[in-house]
């Protein structure tokens, strides 16, 4: 996908974030600001909050598990940028030219994404089979400094659009 461009000039590209369970809303927030990209947070409505601030675009959805996926996947365009830790999401994006990365500041490629769901297609059996995997570890703010230095990188990049 090396050498794949946009112009900016064409459409001004959006983060899209799956925000049930982000915990990193803010940084996404500091960041977007700095790069004047717009950020839309699609949650459940059974995680509706008030926004915070006048700049914050929240799309609630139905709570079926699915929901926010389908809205981001329905909406995301080619060169866009996606917070999600949903691997499956991920993955189908990234056919869709769409920048995706973890709220731990992970980039999903291509070259990786079949690892990933492989590895998560292990832990589903596993737990279906009654043995317990541990969840993520929290968040640290080492995690939180990766996140901002990889969302720098990737919007930085979109500027000439190379992905």
């Amino acid at each position: 996908m090396e050498g794949w461009r946009i112009s900016l000039l064409e459409n001004k590209r959006t983060i899209f974030v799956d925000a049930d369970a982000c915990p990193v809303k803010d940084e996404v927030l500091k960041v977007a600001s700095e790069y004047e990209v717009d950020v839309v947070f699609v949650a459940s409505f059974e995680h509706y909050q008030v926004t915070r601030e006048e700049r914050e675009n929240w799309k609630y959805v139905d709570p079926h598990k699915e929901a926010a996926d389908l809205y981001i996947a329905n909406h995301v365009r080619a060169g866009d940028l996606v917070i999600t830790q949903d691997i499956g999401l991920a993955s189908l994006l990234l056919g869709k030219k769409v920048f995706v990365m973890s709220e731990r500041g992970f980039r999903f490629e291509e070259k990786s994404i079949d690892l990933a769901l492989c590895r998560r297609h292990i832990s589903q059996k596993l737990r279906r089979s009654g043995r317990y995997t541990k969840g993520p570890k929290k968040l640290v703010k080492g995690d939180r400094e990766r996140f901002v230095r990889e969302l720098q990188k990737i919007l930085s990049k979109i500027e000439g659009f190379t992905y």
